[in-house]
């Protein structure tokens, strides 16, 4: 039996983050609405190229293939477009084989406010205000950065990326390292602290539903051994010892872990990234989000204190 929404792990995602829309939007930028309208509806037999968070969408949806009988997960397209404007978008979705069925159009207007309507876990665009709104709101969200676009359809797997403060957890230990840029008062924290879990971040129930996930691919893997895991999920931190144990703490408190987790001390974060090729990264600092040759998909989360904007 299939779950209800409310009880799948759910990713909506803009038209700007699964599709290269560059084009279409320099015609809005230049020439406003009404052409856009015009443009789009000119060429809405014109499939959409792929874009920074297709590799990713693509993969993830795929999990429902190995759990058909559940289908524990889904995609949300919400959308700035009118219905009619937003015709090419379904139609390219269709062209790819996307199973994406439900969409929100809300005609010029931010959609992040109906989020909760779809029990969404995680709000992928490409546009920064509608990101900064979603979670200044408390709703989970991510700015896709520009990249360029790999996707070998032979590799089967998902691999996904997260930081953690900032990110999976709340930004307490971002916040003592900012005060004075002082290392050893962030580790004589974290040690103080070592026993008490942090506070989730805007991902933990992404992180904590991915977990799910990979508890279902468990349980077929018992069933039958010849099964094929397709989800990995790694933590990459710039923590090191003694302050990495309050992650585990922290982990272990909500019944979670991830298959690989490094602690980087401050080492450039690309170098573990170009071996684990994550199909997405979550990082709460732009300083972070690079990677070799600039194609590995990386979203900005910026929540909390790396992210305060100084005043002018």
């Amino acid at each position: 039996m299939a779950y209800q929404i409310e009880q799948k792990l759910v990713i909506g995602i803009a038209s700007s983050a699964l599709f290269d829309l560059s084009e279409s939007h320099q015609i809005y930028l230049d020439s406003g609405a009404e052409e856009y309208r015009k443009y789009q509806e000119q060429n809405i037999d014109s499939i959409l190229g792929r874009g920074v968070a297709f590799p990713f969408i693509r993969r993830f949806l795929s999990i429902n293939k190995h759990f058909a009988r559940q289908a524990p997960v889904e995609v949300v397209l919400f959308s700035r477009n009118s219905p009619e404007t937003g015709l090419r978008v379904l139609r390219s979705i269709a062209h790819y084989g996307l199973d994406i069925s439900r969409a929100a159009f809300v005609t010029g207007q931010s959609p992040y406010t109906y989020l909760p309507a779809f029990n969404a876990s995680l709000f992928l665009s490409a546009n920064e205000g509608d990101v900064r709104n979603a979670l200044a709101n408390k709703f989970p969200a991510g700015l896709v950065l520009p990249s360029r676009i790999e996707d070998d359809e032979n590799d089967g797997e998902l691999r996904v990326a997260f930081d953690f403060d900032g990110v999976i957890a709340d930004d307490e230990a971002e916040t003592v390292f900012k005060r004075n840029n002082d290392v050893e008062e962030f580790h004589a924290h974290e040690t103080k602290h070592v026993a008490t879990p942090h506070q989730p971040g805007p991902l933990a129930d992404l992180f904590q539903k991915l977990a799910v996930m990979q508890r279902l691919e468990e349980k077929a893997q018992r069933r039958d051994p010849a099964y094929k895991k397709i989800l990995r999920i790694a933590i990459i931190t710039a923590r090191n010892a003694p302050s990495h144990e309050r992650v585990v703490t922290t982990l272990k408190s909500w019944g979670v872990s991830a298959n690989e987790t490094f602690f980087l001390g401050g080492m450039d974060k690309a170098r573990v990234l170009a071996v684990f090729k994550p199909h997405i990264f979550f990082d709460d600092q732009l300083s972070h989000l690079k990677s070799a040759g600039g194609t590995i998909p990386m979203v900005h989360v910026p929540f909390g204190v790396a992210n305060l904007v100084a005043p002018a």
